[in-house]
Order: structure tokens, then C-alpha cells, then sequence
């Protein structure tokens, strides 16, 4: 592990701007389970599309927000790990010009990271789509608990809906177009904690491949670009990136 990151450190030194792409797997240390891995995965054992698509808010909102309850009971009192630490302290030293991410945990910018690109949205808000109002995650728990059939509606009475993106749903046009900007030009790409599977988040290497940068992978698994990249290290995530942030 040590040598994988002292190479990986030499990389964020000499590559030029260098932009982090995080997944679920960065987010595990923290206390929170990924989707797809067996026995623990979210999705393990319900369909997404009978719980988290828009169609089921859309229909029978009581039935998504018993889903979403529990998934806000798995993300409350979740903290940052070392991991989210090492990405903000890279940050702070000017050696990380972004960080795009996958998660809706709201770490990164728990852990210090100054505008992370959250390009499936986050947690810490709902908003009604009939009025535009916007509620903070307490505020739209609390509204939970007002009502039997533990729908959070807005004052106007319509149902909330959390900022984050369901399937069914594109996303965000402005977080795409900064993911994309930062991934073109990277010098280096940091893929972390992602299976790189999931498109169109998972084209963004290609395109710093693309245009010239280079691409470093630290993740448990095996993902379609490992070939592509200069270094990959398997390791515990959390362990990796302060093994790299103590050799730079």
C-alpha cells in the first residue's frame, strides 16, 4: 500500500490540475452501506424502481417516503471519514481543483470540501415542485412525523420531494456541465470508492483520458478502467488516501 501511494502522491504533484470522482464506496468507512454489494447493498433487498423511481412519488408518495425514511435513519449522525478528510485536506493545499461525486450524503462538504459537484443531488434538502419551496433534512424529518401516512408536505400541502435524483429522472443539467468541465481538464483523475459503472457519471475518466490527463484508481473491485489507469491501489480507502496525504 505504502509504495502505491508514495507513486499516487508523486502523481498529484506533478499532474497538473487534479479532480476527484467519489462513489459509494468512499462513504462506507462512515457508516453507510453501498448499493450493490451483496447481503449489505441498499438494493439488495427491494427493487429501486418500485421505491425510488419518480412515477412511485408521483403515485403513491406515502409508499417512496416509507423507502426514504429509512434510508434518512441509515444517514443520521453519519460523520466524514478520513477519506472525505484527506480529499478536503488536499483542497485546502491547493493540490485538488474538484471534487464531483456520485453520493448524496452531503460529506464532502461536512469534511471541508469547498463545492462539491453533486451531480445526483443531496439529502440535505426537499422541495415542494408545486410552490418551489425548499426545507432543510430536520425540517422535512420533523414533517414526517406530523402525519400518519408519513408524507412531509410543504404549508401549501403538497407533497416534498428530497433533492435528490430518482430514477426516472435526468440529472442535473448545471452539476453535469461542471463535472464535465473539470473532468476535460484534469491533469489527473482520482476515482474513488466508484465501480465506474454507472453512466453517465462513469464516462467522465474518458474524458480526461481524452483530452491528454491521466487517471488513478483506489476502490475495492474491479472496474472497466483499471487497465486505463497509471495507478491503482485495492486497499482500504480510508488507510490509502492518508497513507497518500502523509507522503506529499
Amino acid at each position: 500500500m505504502t509504495s502505491g501511494a508514495a507513486r499516487l502522491a508523486e502523481l498529484i504533484q506533478s499532474a497538473g490540475p487534479v479532480v476527484a470522482l467519489t462513489g459509494a464506496g468512499i462513504s462506507v468507512p462512515s457508516g453507510i452501506p453501498d448499493f450493490r454489494s451483496p447481503q449489505t447493498g441498499l438494493w439488495e433487498n427491494v427493487d429501486p424502481m418500485e421505491v425510488a423511481h419518480i412515477s412511485v412519488w408521483r403515485r403513491d408518495p406515502a409508499r417512496f417516503w416509507s423507502f426514504y425514511g429509512q434510508r434518512f435513519a441509515i444517514l443520521d449522525g453519519k460523520r466524514p471519514n478520513g477519506a472525505h478528510l484527506a480529499l478536503a485536506e488536499l483542497e485546502r493545499r491547493g493540490l485538488l481543483a474538484g471534487v464531483i461525486t456520485q453520493n448524496i450524503d452531503g460529506l464532502h462538504a461536512a469534511a471541508g470540501t469547498s463545492a462539491p459537484v453533486e451531480v445526483h443531488g443531496s439529502v440535505r434538502t426537499a422541495s415542494c415542485l408545486q410552490c418551489g419551496m425548499r426545507f432543510p433534512l430536520a425540517d422535512t424529518r420533523e414533517r414526517m412525523g406530523y402525519v400518519a401516512d408519513g408524507v412531509p408536505r410543504c404549508d401549501c400541502r403538497a407533497p416534498l420531494k428530497p433533492d435528490v435524483v430518482l430514477f426516472g429522472e435526468f440529472l442535473p443539467e448545471e452539476a453535469m456541465e461542471r463535472a464535465q468541465a473539470l473532468a476535460e481538464g484534469a491533469g489527473l483523475m482520482l476515482a474513488i470508492g466508484t465501480s465506474l459503472e454507472v453512466y453517465p457519471v462513469a464516462g467522465l475518466p474518458g474524458e480526461t483520458l481524452a483530452n491528454g490527463g491521466r487517471l488513478a484508481i483506489v476502490t475495492k473491485g474491479e472496474t472497466p478502467y483499471d487497465r486505463h489507469a497509471t495507478v491503482k491501489l485495492s486497499g482500504d480507502v480510508v488507510e490509502e488516501l492518508q497513507a497518500v496525504v502523509a507522503a506529499l
